[in-house]
């Protein structure tokens, strides 16, 4: 390896390591502030480590607020939330790659052109329904709302068309039904696009604060964006307990951490078959 590939090689590593750390460095602080005092928080220039790590900031934030529930009601909504899109993403994708019927191709192009929709907008119409189908204020009211997803049908669309059609001619040969064809045969070759989608919709719902706070106001129902929004402003935590505050947001992420670290390894297989595809 001559001397320019070397340097080009160290400089491309450090650029990366610069860009890795600077996207770790928010959750970094985040951790480290729950340690700290108020003051060490807001002293300038900032410590980077606490001068003793005050564990109890963790047990304090735990205890002002039922974040063991909206832990639990956001995980099991966005759970819900994404079995239902691996089951209506597949169907529709597979419908739209592998079968033939009328209009197909107008069909794939309004689904697109729904994909460039701000959520937004459909948020009234959303909530008028649900408001006549009484699942306002309801779990299922925030599991059915999002249980299409346009994004999750492209994304799955795209991984069936790298899927040659042989084999689901192949199958429908030895008598297999298209539900069949479906999760037998093509779903475990994409396995690595789903935990990506899974990945991606866990994230998004997990996170998703405006949506659920429109339609549900039981306290109970509350998920961790709102409870979050609870401690800080009506808990009174304002301005008076950030220790507290960057705690709590540090606990209320380690499902997203969990999730992260059991489909770490599907998520690289699925960027490299990617880039042999493309490479290809």
């Amino acid at each position: 390896m001559s001397v320019k590939l070397k340097i080009s090689k160290i400089i491309r590593y450090l650029l990366l390591a610069i860009i890795a750390l600077g996207t770790a460095f928010p959750f970094y602080w985040m951790v480290i502030s729950g340690f700290k005092t108020n003051d060490e928080i807001w002293q300038f220039p900032p410590t980077f480590w606490p001068e003793t790590f005050l564990w109890s900031n963790y047990v304090d934030a735990w205890n002002a607020a039922p974040f063991a529930r909206y832990i639990l009601n956001s995980t099991g909504v966005a759970l819900a939330i994404c079995l239902f899109q691996i089951v209506n993403s597949s169907m529709m994708a597979y419908a739209l790659t592998h079968m033939k019927f009328r209009l197909k191709g107008t069909l794939t192009s309004l689904i697109l052109v729904g994909y460039m929709i701000p959520s937004t907008a459909v948020y009234l119409p959303s909530y008028m329904v649900l408001s006549e189908l009484n699942l306002l204020d309801s779990y299922t009211g925030l599991i059915v709302s999002n249980c299409v997803s346009v994004f999750s049908i492209f994304l799955i669309r795209q991984a069936f068309m790298q899927v040659s059609h042989e084999l689901v001619e192949a199958g429908q040969l030895d008598g297999a039904s298209h539900f069949r064809i479906l999760w037998t045969i093509i779903a475990p070759l994409v396995r690595s696009s789903f935990a990506v989608m899974v990945l991606i919709t866990f994230i998004e719902q997990y996170n998703n604060y405006f949506w659920p706070m429109l339609i549900t106001k039981d306290p109970d129902l509350q998920l961790v964006s709102a409870g979050l929004r609870s401690f800080f402003v009506e808990g009174g935590a304002y301005g008076l307990a950030w220790p507290q505050i960057m705690a709590a947001s540090a606990f209320t992420i380690a499902p997203l951490l969990v999730l992260f670290v059991f489909t770490q390894k599907t998520i690289m297989q699925s960027v490299n078959m990617t880039a042999g595809v493309n490479k290809n």
